[in-house]
């Protein structure tokens, strides 16, 4: 007999069933349907698993799931038992299974399902109404995180599909100021009567700067000069006057040195008047004490840095009367050169901001701001290290005159000055001014220009060769031809004009006209589809065309889907147009094709000029948005007032030309000062004033001003 405890537990597995309770056997398959849930089948298969073990997988069955393997287990030694019949051994087994594992009692209860109660419908709605205003109520079942990791947070909608956020307005640019901008021909006598002020000393400055030059050059030779040779206080007043009539000729320096400091701008200018000044001091200083080294002054270098920088003002001033000179021919210039995103754009003519553009800053000036005080401050630091910090107090002016002097490189003054005016006597004669380096820098920024159809194929170079009507009147079909063309805006306007003019016809009225990517325009006129376009446009419009037309540069005009007329365009290249597209090519400047014309494709470009011509061509979008920018007007950085493809050209392809030269030059010269105070510094620390004569530190100085002079020159040769 089974006890009591065993007995309570068979009762309870029985309870709730239809089997009798004195029934002794039970199959595996009426405990498995009576008792369910997934933590007892999960028993179940336990027991089974180590009831009938053998070497064939077990599977389990659910209504119709697919079979799914069940992982066996390696039966463990069962304890010697009475032998029972098959069924109760099995029942007896999962019995001290379930009391081996002490199984809560009530919990296994209330797990044991119950018989199903069929429910009603009402129930049915009533209960789902009920668990969404409970879901409702309770929100959303994930909290949103906070922190490092958190997510949005969830929000409910009825729509399908998700609404586009609002698109973010770029800011838009500022525009310029324009200050007070006085008359273009005024400005232009301005600088006229300074170049005259500027250039009429030079001669004078770089022959006195000479002087010392020659004297010691002699003295190098062997040759004795009576009242220089071995007289120190002769020498040092021979200098001294030297230096002030340098200084009264180059007067124009000195003022433009100080207008530039009261406007906080450090330039080449002060470090050449500071220069001269403290080599004045040094021949005082060589006068009066007797204690300061027999070295040699520096006076003869420091008026040829003067001298220097006389010149460089005179070539600006020259620059900048040559620009305004060629501005003031028009108060209405026929086109100007503005910069895009995509590159240097010829607008309409316009002249208000282009003074203001013309006198800002160069980028020399900037540059030389942000550099030559530390020059400065390092030339007076190391002067007292190398005199004061050794017990040579008496040379202090003698080393910080060789220290300055060294790093007043000749070549700072000329960077932009030389440069600039090379350019702007080129671009005068091809009828065309850029405003300083401030427009120069804007339309020589990007590598791009954008070309329309008059600038490849200028007037003159489109002709009409025939024209075939098929079915209509010639006046009609020239009447609709040139609508369309002015319609387009593009090149075969004038072409069409005169053909109409000449046939009596006239203009109509273009409705919904558009353009096509495929090369051709549509529009309705007078209730009637009417296209116009190349030959592939045609074809892929189902407008069929006579078998023996082959024409590469024809334009066909449709009426309805059908054939109306066909003109033969030929396009003529013109030498300007061929000579501006080689200079762009050799100065890395890409045309951009904005072209309306369907003939005019970079193919027709190949044809027409040289094999090596390479464009860029956008879209059909993008090609009707530049070409409108055409029409414009944006901040003049070049004026231009010829026709043609050249002007434009020259203008943006100098100006890039201009840019590097400059840059490579003030890089050059600021390298050069640098390297000029630290080698002075070295020498004048060990005392060898033997080495760094004036003589010496003149070619070192003329050498690293050779490279300007050179890149100068190379700016107007493209």
């Amino acid at each position: 007999m089974a006890p009591k405890d065993e007995k309570s537990l068979y009762d309870t597995l029985t309870a709730g069933t239809d089997v009798p309770a004195s029934e002794d056997s039970f199959s595996l398959e009426e405990i498995l349907a009576e008792y369910g849930g997934g933590r007892q089948r999960k028993l179940m298969r336990d027991v089974e698993a180590e009831v009938n073990p053998g070497p064939e997988p077990v599977f389990q069955q659910k209504d119709t799931a697919p079979f799914t393997p069940v992982k066996q287990t390696p039966p463990k030694p069962a304890r010697p038992r009475a032998p029972e019949a098959p069924e109760a051994a099995t029942f007896q087994q999962t019995r001290d299974k379930l009391i081996s594992q002490a199984v809560d009692l009530e919990a296994l209860e209330a797990e044991l399902p119950r018989a199903p109660r069929p429910i009603s419908l009402e129930e049915m709605v009533g209960s789902t109404v009920d668990a969404v205003m409970e879901e409702a109520q309770a929100g959303p079942l994930l909290k949103p995180r906070r922190g490092l990791f958190s997510r949005r947070k969830l929000t409910e909608t009825e729509e399908l599909y998700a609404r586009p956020e609002p698109e973010e307005e770029e800011p838009e640019e500022e525009e310029e100021p324009i200050g007070p901008e006085p008359e273009l021909f005024e400005t232009a006598e301005h600088y006229r009567e300074e170049k005259r002020r500027w250039s009429g000393a030079v001669p004078a400055a770089f022959c006195l700067a000479l002087l010392p030059v020659l004297v010691l050059a002699a003295e190098l030779r062997g040759l004795e000069v009576p009242f220089w040779t071995g007289q120190p206080f002769y020498q040092s007043l021979a200098l001294l006057a030297c230096l002030v009539l340098s200084a009264i000729l180059c007067r124009p320096v000195f003022a433009r040195a100080f207008r530039a400091l009261g406007r906080k701008r450090c330039a080449g200018d002060l470090l050449a008047v500071l220069s001269v000044l403290v080599a004045a001091a040094d021949c005082v200083a060589r006068i009066l004490l007797p204690e300061r080294s027999d070295a040699m002054p520096y006076a003869g270098v420091a008026s040829m840095a003067l001298a220097f920088a006389l010149w460089g003002g005179s070539r600006e001033k020259q620059g900048m009367y040559d620009t305004f000179r060629t501005a003031a021919l028009d108060d209405e210039p026929p086109y100007l050169v503005t910069e895009t995103d995509r590159g240097a754009c010829k607008q309409r003519g316009a002249v208000p901001g282009f003074y203001t553009a013309a006198v800002r800053d160069d980028m020399v000036t900037v540059w030389e701001t942000g550099l030559l005080p530390i020059v400065l401050v390092a030339s007076v630091v190391f002067a007292g290290l190398s005199s004061l910090g050794q017990g040579r107090g008496a040379d202090f002016w003698l080393n910080w005159s060789a220290i300055l002097t060294a790093g007043t490189t000749f070549a700072l003054p000329l960077c932009w000055g030389l440069p600039f005016s090379r350019l702007a006597a080129h671009l005068q004669k091809a009828g065309c001014a850029v405003a300083g380096w401030a427009g120069a820098e804007k339309i020589g920024r990007r590598k791009g220009m954008i070309l329309t159809d008059s600038d490849l194929f200028p007037p003159g170079t489109i002709q009409l060769n025939g024209v075939k009507v098929f079915g209509e009147e010639l006046s009609k079909a020239a009447s609709y031809a040139a609508t369309m063309a002015r319609a387009a805006d593009c090149g075969l306007q004038r072409l069409f004009d005169g053909l109409v003019r000449g046939e009596g016809g006239h203009y109509e009225t273009a409705d919904d006209f558009s353009f096509y990517e495929e090369g051709g325009y549509s529009a309705a006129i007078r209730g009637e589809s009417v296209l116009l376009g190349t030959a592939s446009f045609m074809r892929k419009m189902d407008v069929r065309l006579p078998g023996g037309i082959n024409l590469k540069t024809g334009v066909f005009l449709a009426v309805d889907r059908q054939l109306v007329a066909v003109f033969a365009v030929k396009y003529n290249a013109a030498e300007n147009v061929d000579f501006a597209l080689r200079m762009m090519r050799r100065g890395h400047i890409t045309p951009i094709l904005a072209s309306r014309d369907p003939n005019i494709t970079p193919a027709l470009l190949k044809r027409k000029f040289h094999k090596g011509v390479k464009v860029e061509y956008p879209d059909l979008t993008a090609r009707v948005a530049l070409s409108e920018a055409e029409k414009d007007r944006g901040m003049p950085r070049a004026l231009l007032f010829r026709e043609g493809l050249l002007p434009y050209a020259e203008a943006v392809a100098g100006s890039r030309r201009l840019c590097g030269a400059v840059r490579r030059a003030a890089g050059l010269s600021l390298l050069g000062s640098a390297a000029g105070v630290l080698l002075s510094f070295y020498m004048v620390f060990q005392g060898a004033y033997n080495l760094l004569t004036p003589l010496a530190l003149l070619v070192f100085l003329l050498l690293w001003t050779l490279p300007v002079l050179l890149m100068a020159d190379w700016t107007g040769r493209y």
